[in-house]
């Protein structure tokens, strides 16, 4: 159902963009979330935007530095500026209702991830 692509290395201070590709029906009142996991800690939210794009969604760690937006078909994209170390992490997409757009449980499907990591 859904697929991440775009990870990589970077450097502190440089960008990633990464993309998350949704096959299957329509789910034109669902959000499309993206959430991190660095090891040993818990999984978290990052952006959600929802399936037309209206409306957006940042964690206060990531605002002004990272933007979600999706294209005209079935892909949602997360553009990373700035990338600190902090920002190393697993980076998920995830779908689901989203009633509370940083809660992991409202979200449905989830992709395998792809891994973010920012060298110093």
């Amino acid at each position: 159902q859904l697929e991440e692509s775009g990870g990589g290395l970077v450097q502190v201070g440089g960008s990633l963009t990464l993309s998350c590709a949704a096959s299957g029906r329509t789910f034109s009142s669902y959000l499309i979330g993206w959430f991190r996991q660095a090891p040993g800690q818990e999984r978290e939210f990052v952006a959600a935007i929802s399936w037309y794009g209206g409306i957006t969604y940042y964690a206060d760690s990531v605002k002004g530095r990272f933007t979600v937006f999706r294209d005209n078909a079935k892909n949602t994209f997360l553009q990373m500026n700035d990338l600190k170390p902090e920002d190393t992490a697993v980076y998920y997409c995830a779908l689901g209702p989203g009633i509370v757009e940083h809660r992991t449980a409202d979200y449905d499907y989830w992709g395998q991830g792809t891994q973010v990591t920012v060298s110093s």
